[in-house]
């Protein structure tokens, strides 16, 4: 049912009343049907805008990942064929084959470990960027950015939301969106937390700040100390660093532009050391091949 169809029913009810044709009682009840009816359609269709706006950032986000499949996807057919070419000089010089096989198939297993390792953590950042936008409410959302790109999730923050003007202090309404982002970060003890400050090109004339990199930097700062001491999380996880003015999103020339541009960003990354993990793992090449092999294997 739509707008159109029920406004003719108020003035249905209405036409009825004056004709005498309901009683008082009657119209009343038939009015106040109406009017929960109407409340309804829009309640829905603020759900709909929502659920809308779930599948275009879900849409999104199964693009980013069509993406990146297709590229891991390419690399390994790059790898393969050169490992084929490989095989073809490597039998013309009389290189021992079944190492060389075993090599082959130790590295396709070791990339393999790769996709999986990338895929599972894609898979882990996307699930925690869902529960952190279904934990924030839409006049949250209106303050909070959240997106993934890359494998790193960054959390944006609007200054005017998150401290008072032209302070690194934290203001009070920041608090709750703090809480439900600290929340997240503890259910994910396996990731590093960079927070990083941001401003707009306009000089800081404050006595205690002498210019935008001590700004951003304390700002950051403020967050940090913030999410250890209020909320628990292992400073071990945190590093705090400001960009002043230098790493802009949008044009300085408007207000708009500035507004976008002084913000903090919540950056959520895999811990460095899994990697290091990973590329330990990787199979070691046999050193027991003729000098005729191909280079590169």
């Amino acid at each position: 049912m739509n707008r159109l169809c029920l406004l003719p029913v108020g003035c249905i009810l209405a036409a009825l009343f004056l004709s005498g044709c309901v009683s008082n009682k009657k119209f009343t009840t038939l009015q106040t049907d109406y009017q929960n009816l109407n409340q309804r359609y829009q309640a829905s269709q603020v759900d709909l805008a929502e659920s809308k706006s779930r599948v275009k950032s879900l849409e999104e986000q199964l693009e980013q990942e069509r993406a990146n499949n297709a590229s891991l996807k390419k690399a390994l057919a790059a790898l393969q064929s050169s490992l084929d070419n490989s095989i073809n000089q490597n039998t013309q010089g009389n290189v021992n084959i079944s190492k060389l096989v075993d090599e082959i198939n130790s590295s396709n297993k070791y990339i393999q470990h790769l996709v999986n390792a990338k895929n599972k953590s894609d898979s882990l950042l996307m699930v925690l960027t869902n529960n952190l936008t279904r934990s924030l409410s839409r006049d949250e959302l209106r303050d909070v950015d959240v997106k993934v790109l890359k494998g790193v999730v960054y959390i944006s923050l609007a200054d005017n939301m998150l401290y008072k003007s032209g302070s690194y202090e934290i203001s009070d309404r920041a608090g709750d969106i703090l809480s439900k982002i600290a929340k997240i970060i503890q259910d994910y003890k396996d990731y590093e937390v960079l927070v990083e400050g941001n401003t707009d090109d306009v000089p800081i004339n404050r006595p205690n700040i002498r210019n935008n990199w001590d700004l951003s930097s304390l700002r950051a700062s403020s967050v940090v100390i913030a999410l250890q001491t209020q909320y628990g999380i292992d400073p071990k996880r945190l590093t705090a660093g400001g960009r002043g003015e230098y790493n802009p999103v949008a044009d300085n020339t408007t207000e708009e532009g500035k507004a976008r541009n002084r913000r903090t960003q919540i950056i959520i990354t895999p811990k460095l050391d899994q990697f290091m993990e990973l590329i330990d793992k990787a199979p070691e090449k046999s050193k027991d091949t003729t000098q005729t092999a191909a280079p590169g294997i």
